[in-house]
């Protein structure tokens, strides 16, 4: 490795750490972009080079979610387990592709991306306007509203108010039946097979690009498995571990990789996502995300220009 490689790597792997750890993900998907068009691998080696940064950077987000418990490890693993199948096909299949048609895929996935980021965006902050509204309006609203003494809906007499249990804490009328229970947030019964859909269409996604998937590993583990926000994203680094594994085993054996190369691009985005997660909490994440998904709009429709005359 030569000393303008290692000098090129240094802020390459700063900035997919920072992002990373700025924004909780998606910033992985620049290290195949950086390896191709800066750091001189092939598409190939870059797509599977890519698979160490995204372990690495998933063992350290990993650890810091599992020590404020928000690893379910048991419907991770199984997510992830389930994915190795899609991994291993998505990881032949991207080893059999040409490497201008696999670029060119690659830029429509950076311009998926972008979308995503943006939408998500939108809903975080009409989601907070919506939260704050609400606020408002419960503060105009006295907290012993109704006066007490007033006749309460239950025809009871004035002054004997009962306690109110809070929502969803009400015990099942017949414990006989627990299937008449309510579901508590998190435990929504998965379907087999949707579940394993999913866990394979996420494996394929990791293997083929050589990226986390984050962006939708997360809400997958939503939707499907009905975990809260906040335990899907750390339950999704669980998932990434795992199918970016399986899909670096896969490889392992069809070409060489540079591994100083990647071992200090990993190391700088380590070292960047501790950086980020400071940054964080001083810059509002709608800006930070904005940034990111015009600057990755900008690579992808340059990646474009570049491989699509030539297909």
């Amino acid at each position: 490795m030569s000393v303008l490689i290692a000098a090129t790597a240094l802020p390459c792997g700063l900035v997919i750490g920072l992002l990373l750890g700025a924004l909780g993900g998606g910033g992985s998907i620049l290290a195949v972009p950086a390896l191709v068009y800066l750091l001189g691998q092939t598409p190939h080696e870059a797509t599977a080079g890519a698979l160490v940064v995204v372990a690495v950077g998933a063992v350290g987000g990993l650890l810091c979610h599992a020590r404020a418990g928000r690893v379910r490890w048991a419907a991770g693993a199984t997510f992830g387990a389930l994915g190795t199948v899609g991994s291993y096909v998505g990881s032949r299949c991207s080893a059999a592709l040409d490497a201008k048609v696999l670029m060119a895929a690659f830029s429509g996935l950076m311009l998926v991306v972008a979308a995503g980021m943006l939408l998500r965006g939108r809903r975080d902050r009409r989601g907070r306007a919506e939260a704050a509204a609400g606020a408002v309006v419960a503060g105009a609203v006295p907290s012993s509203w109704p006066p007490a003494g007033d006749v309460q809906d239950s025809g009871a007499p004035r002054g004997s108010r009962e306690p109110r249990e809070p929502h969803g804490s009400r015990a099942p009328q017949d414990p006989q039946h627990p299937h008449d229970a309510p579901d508590l947030p998190g435990s929504r019964r998965p379907r087999p097979l949707r579940t394993v859909v999913t866990a394979s269409s996420v494996g394929l996604l990791t293997g083929f690009f050589g990226v986390g998937g984050g962006f939708v590993v997360v809400p997958a583990l939503t939707l499907v498995l009905g975990l809260e926000m906040p335990v899907a994203v750390g339950t999704s680094l669980l998932v990434i571990l795992i199918n970016s594994t399986a899909a670096l085993a896969t490889r392992a054996g069809t070409g060489a990789l540079d591994w100083p190369l990647l071992a200090l691009l990993a190391g700088c985005a380590a070292a960047g996502s501790h950086l980020g997660n400071r940054l964080a909490g001083r810059l509002r994440p709608q800006t930070l995300t904005t940034a990111f998904a015009v600057l990755v709009t900008v690579l992808a429709l340059a990646m474009a220009a570049t491989t699509l005359p030539d297909l």
